[in-house]
């Protein structure tokens, strides 16, 4: 008997199957409590979405609403490149406009070689009957550029390129931009970039002042995206030159190779041009002059020379020239000897045209005066060292004119001593030996003059000689500028203004101005010197008649300074620098002109003085420049009595 109130449990078997039946009676309330628990069950479930639909809500709007930007600012750089567009480089023109130095616009012509093989070789696929595939398509894009651009490629050089085994190659640079739009538009697969090809026009014309400046570099595959410069004042401004790049941003293919979709580019920022420079060279005069001097080196038989014109008022560098040089626009003349600016990074001992010194500093002193006259010995002897004049002769009366313009070094020396190495050392420093001219070029030498402490007995024996110191051509011009222009020294300088991209001309800071004797002293200095070139006959003639110009008064010093003879470290007998510095017209000074020969054959008649040299360019100035005559000729002074 089932007790009451429980449950049974009772199997029937029907047709031969067991049927397992239940018999299940309520007992303290236990059916409610599970249909609770299922309903709790579900209600969890309910919750826990609906907490996860709006987790996701919440997250999709954060993602759509907040995040948009920055992920899709992350997403685009994932597929784009910046790259530089280049600004346009400022020109170089002379004092005139005549340009030196300017810019062209060229395209380099690319293609994405990648994205070529993949198009057509689905293309080939698709379309087996067409018998068109990358290999002939490369051939018909190769005929075509070369056809196009004669000189700068082949058909050949193409194939070779379309077939590298790269993603990515550049073809042909300094395309002309109707030539580049031309193969584009035929041929969407090629591209380009926006480049900047550099000329100099004049070629060796002021090459050594101008310089050179390029984007190029040994691998033809590298891509630079603006010009900057390499030597010269295209190196030393070329902060001023350069201008500041624009940005472009393209799209890049997938991977790791970032090539170029073409047609996708965009500018971001327009590229600012550079500054135009406008120097003080006369182009002209700068052709004549670099002419005249090489002419001059190779018939003097000489190593070398420079040369150099200046104002003599201003200190503006109207030409200056090296007779080696180089052109700008073939890379195969770029040797460091043909590119380097010897005029103004290589001092040498200029000799006798040193003697400006002395002569203004025994004129300035008072213990002197033009006419003067001393008793002037065939040598002297300065401490443990004998000087000898470049002539024999005994004792003889010279005036002071008389003892500069036959360059004797024993009256010079004779005269120094009595001014004193102290006061000489003074003018040598405002003379601006020792020190940088500032003429604005790179490489500048400041030359050498032996520090006062550390002079000997005999370095006065040597220094108003214009041995034991180094100046260069520049340095020597200066000197002689400063009494052509009443005392006052005003340092040289190249670069007379910038001309903005808007067309604002900024001139360069003014030059310092050193006065470094009277206007009185500098001018019987100059006076004195002008018969250096007298030609009376016997002992009145100066050292230098070749240097006379009919018309024109002139004031000159000759120079011959001896060389170090690299193989026994002493001075050679037969290796000089030949100089001379002249200015024109003495009675109204206009210009100053330095020069320098380097080694020279002094057997001949051309390597023993630079004198004709000046005279030609002397010529050629007074020409261009329309120099009125001197109202008088050179008056005939005593030079020795």
């Amino acid at each position: 008997m089932p007790r009451q109130g429980g449950s049974r449990k009772r199997a029937e078997v029907t047709g031969g199957t067991a049927r397992r039946t239940y018999s299940v009676t309520a007992r303290g309330g236990g059916a409610p409590s599970a249909t609770r628990n299922i309903k709790g069950r579900f209600a969890v479930g309910r919750i826990f979405l609906v907490v996860l639909l709006v987790a996701a809500g919440l997250k999709l709007v954060q993602i759509q609403g907040f995040e948009a930007e920055a992920l899709s600012a992350k997403a685009e750089q994932q597929r784009t490149t910046t790259i530089d567009i280049p600004a346009q480089r400022g020109s170089i023109v002379d004092r005139n406009g005549a340009e030196l130095a300017f810019s062209v616009e060229t395209r380099m012509l690319w293609a994405n070689l990648r994205l070529m093989r993949k198009t057509w070789d689905d293309f080939a696929k698709q379309n087996p009957e067409s018998g068109e595939n990358y290999t002939t398509r490369v051939a018909e894009i190769a005929a075509f550029i070369a056809e196009k651009l004669p000189g700068k490629t082949t058909e050949k050089e193409m194939l070779e390129r379309f077939h590298r085994d790269a993603s990515f190659t550049y073809l042909v640079d300094g395309v002309e931009p109707s030539i580049a739009d031309e193969i584009k538009n035929e041929f969407p697969e090629i591209g380009y970039e926006k480049r900047a090809k550099r000329e100099y026009p004049g070629s060796e014309l002021a090459a050594n002042i101008v310089g050179f400046a390029n984007w190029r570099t040994e691998d033809p595959d590298v891509s630079k995206h603006n010009i900057h410069g390499l030597i010269g004042l295209e190196n030393l401004r070329d902060n001023d030159l350069a201008g500041t790049p624009g940005q472009q941003i393209v799209d890049t293919a997938q991977g790791n190779d970032n090539v170029v979709i073409p047609g996708t580019e965009r500018d971001l920022q327009a590229a600012i041009p550079g500054s135009d420079l406008q120097l003080t060279i006369d182009s002209d005069l700068q052709y004549d002059l670099q002419s005249k001097l090489s002419d001059y080196v190779a018939k003097s038989r000489a190593q070398g020379g420079s040369a150099v014109v200046l104002d003599a008022k201003t200190g503006e560098v109207y030409a200056l020239a090296n007779d080696k040089t180089f052109d700008p626009n073939d890379s195969t003349t770029f040797e460091p000897e043909l590119t380097n600016n010897t005029a103004v990074t290589t001092p040498y001992e200029p000799g006798s045209v040193n003697k400006i010194i002395a002569a203004t500093a025994a004129i300035d002193s008072g213990i002197a005066e033009p006419d003067s006259v001393r008793q002037v010995p065939g040598s002297i002897k300065i401490a443990d060292h004998t000087v000898r004049d470049a002539w024999e002769h005994g004792t003889q009366p010279f005036t002071t004119t008389g003892i500069f313009a036959k360059s004797s070094n024993v009256g010079t020396l004779m005269l120094s001593e009595e001014v004193g190495p102290d006061k000489y050392m003074d003018l040598l420093r405002k003379f601006g030996l020792g020190q940088r001219t500032g003429i604005g070029l790179p490489g500048e030498s400041s030359g050498y003059v032996p520090p006062r402490s550390q002079w000997s007995g005999t370095t006065f024996g040597n220094l108003p000689i214009g041995q034991g110191l180094s100046m260069t051509v520049v340095q020597m011009a200066s000197m002689y500028q400063a009494i052509a222009n009443g005392g006052v020294r005003v340092e040289p300088r190249v670069v007379d203004a910038k001309i903005t991209p808007d067309g604002d001309r900024v001139p360069e800071p003014a030059p310092k101005s050193t006065r470094v004797v009277s206007e009185q002293t500098a001018n019987t200095v100059k006076d004195m010197l002008r018969a250096v070139t007298q030609h009376e006959g016997g002992n009145q003639n100066g050292t230098a008649p070749a240097a006379a110009l009919e018309g024109y008064q002139i004031s000159g010093k000759t120079g011959t300074g001896q060389q170090v003879d690299p193989q026994t470290g002493a001075y050679s007998n037969n290796l000089y620098n030949i100089t001379f510095a002249g200015i024109l017209p003495a009675d109204n000074p206009r210009f100053v002109v330095g020069i320098r020969l380097d080694a020279p054959d002094t057997t001949i008649e051309e390597g023993s003085s630079a004198a004709p040299l000046f005279h030609d360019i002397a010529s050629y100035l007074a020409q261009r420049y329309e120099l009125p005559l001197s109202d008088q000729p050179s008056p005939v002074v005593t030079l020795v009595q």
